[in-house]
């Protein structure tokens, strides 16, 4: 369990959380995929991983970029996961009459970072009874947050998160300031980090948001998970594999389970695998920043 401690002296022994999934949803077999993967790790490790896709991605930088299912469809192939798979379910919703629908299926309503102020979004998304999870505006501080989980308490919500996702330091750069979560862990004793779209460069990309691939370990991390990122159709830049959710549990055997899913997902040779050939550049430049696996 991971202990948060809060200024007024309260101590909470919290089970750590993991979201992931694709980013947005792009088949019911992908869906699946992943699915199968988180049942098989929660089972394995006693996790719990949180399952999460967008039915619409209504913030793309191009009207040209793929968005989604929509909101019918996107649900109906969501609560087929959950029906199936057992999983708690995470996705976001954009506008106010999104949230009934969705409390209806999924267990946790993110609200987007550019959209964490919208007090109607905000109480609609409370009024559905379910966990809300706001995710930081690139444009607040941590402290600032205080605003948005208020308004989303006030109106009725039993539990509400917040997601650290990086601040805007000049155009088209993200940078994390890490003292925000511990800001925010002053509001509310559950912050998630979002490793994927942190390290963004919203609309650098010619039309798309461009990126790094990099590993990171935390308490609370919200990884996009991508079976087959080379043609992932959101965030395929700033991708993180699903084995790489447990990169900072590599060393406590699972070794050859990863390698198993690795060459079940890509069909590659288990025998011509090796840790550094699984992770890449990704953890080559997390263990070169001077952070390394510890038993």
């Amino acid at each position: 369990n991971a202990i948060v401690k809060l200024k007024n002296d309260i101590t909470l022994h919290m089970q750590p959380l993991f979201i992931a999934g694709p980013c947005v949803i792009e088949s019911q077999e992908l869906l699946n995929t992943v699915a199968e993967e988180i049942v098989r790790i929660n089972a394995k490790l006693g996790t719990d991983i949180i399952f999460k896709a967008s039915f619409d991605k209504a913030n793309r930088t191009s009207i040209h970029s793929f968005r989604g299912p929509g909101l019918d469809k996107g649900l109906q192939m969501l609560a087929d996961v959950k029906e199936r798979y057992g999983l708690r379910v995470l996705t976001d919703i954009h506008e106010s009459y999104q949230a009934e629908p969705a409390g209806e299926v999924c267990d946790v309503l993110q609200i987007p970072a550019f959209l964490c102020r919208q007090t109607d979004l905000l109480v609609a998304a409370a009024k559905t009874g379910k966990t809300v999870n706001i995710k930081k505006a690139q444009f607040l501080s941590g402290m600032d947050m205080r605003y948005p989980v208020e308004k989303a308490m006030e109106a009725g919500a039993k539990e509400v998160w917040l997601t650290e996702r990086g601040n805007m330091y000049g155009y088209n750069n993200l940078v994390v300031d890490f003292r925000n979560i511990a800001d925010m862990l002053d509001i509310t004793p559950r912050v998630v980090m979002d490793c994927t779209h942190s390290v963004q460069r919203p609309g650098a990309g010619g039309g798309k948001t461009s990126g790094l691939s990099i590993a990171s370990a935390s308490s609370f991390m919200q990884w996009a998970a991508y079976s087959f990122t080379c043609f992932s159709r959101s965030e395929a830049i700033s991708f993180m594999l699903i084995i790489l959710l447990f990169v900072v549990l590599f060393e406590s055997g699972l070794e050859s389970d990863l390698v198993s899913f690795y060459s079940r997902s890509f069909s590659t040779s288990p025998s011509s695998l090796s840790r550094k050939s699984m992770l890449g550049p990704s953890l080559s430049a997390w263990s070169g920043s001077g952070c390394t696996s510890k038993k």
